[in-house]
């Protein structure tokens, strides 16, 4: 259950961050996107890939769903405008909810939610990786012409995806004949959400001290998990 109430709580806190605290230091938060980059990216080679590859027989198989998981990142993205990893573009004078951008995001915390009851690394990552993304989402509505409630309503709606995704995972029968295949297709999800985190978060591709501690913070930090 637990499970459930983390991946729900990590859009609502990083709501709560942007609703109390209005943060305004953008070099913070590329520091946290950086992190949960590479946090994320650490746990799906420490901890996703060995398991999808362990005791299988259709190794290329497998090698083919991570790349339709990229590919169908690279598609989410085309409507998202690269939500998933920091980047919001919306006009401020909007008064309605951007449907394709929740409907893109909606669908990759779907399947996000699918491999959580199998690790608590992956969890964590996955809650590491909410936190910022919510806080950005947040600020960007609340910077348009959108009423507060509907945003509410969308953050709900948007912080249930992935508790569905591991509801289904979980109890689905039909779904966990699948588990690998799904599972590979979340990893390619994955190591294109966070590589494109990680590159971006190099502007200009400056060396950045901080940035390459806070990276290797975060690589240990899940290789410990």
């Amino acid at each position: 259950m637990y499970n459930y109430i983390l991946s729900i709580a990590a859009v609502f806190i990083g709501a709560l961050i942007v609703f109390i605290f209005k943060p305004s230091n953008q070099k913070n938060l590329t520091l946290l996107l950086a992190f949960s980059g590479a946090f994320l990216l650490a746990i799906t080679i420490f901890n996703m890939l060995p398991e999808v590859f362990e005791d299988n027989l259709f190794t290329k198989r497998t090698g083919v769903w991570i790349m339709v998981g990229i590919l169908l990142q690279k598609i989410l993205e085309y409507f998202s405008k690269g939500a998933e990893h920091g980047h919001i573009h919306l006009d401020k004078e909007t008064n309605q909810i951007p449907l394709l951008l929740f409907i893109s995001l909606g669908i990759h915390a779907f399947l996000e939610g699918f491999p959580i009851h199998h690790s608590e690394g992956i969890l964590i990552g996955i809650i590491i990786h909410k936190i910022p993304i919510a806080m950005i989402m947040t600020t960007f509505l609340l910077n348009t012409k959108i009423r507060k409630p509907a945003i509410l309503i969308a953050l709900l709606l948007f912080a249930l995806m992935t508790p569905l995704g591991t509801f289904i995972s979980e109890y689905f029968e039909d779904v966990q004949v699948y588990y690998k295949e799904i599972s590979a297709l979340v990893i390619g999800i994955f190591l294109h959400v966070s590589t494109t985190i990680l590159f971006e978060s190099n502007e200009g591709h400056k060396f950045n001290v901080t940035k390459l501690l806070v990276i290797l913070a975060a690589t240990v930090v899940a290789y410990v998990i």
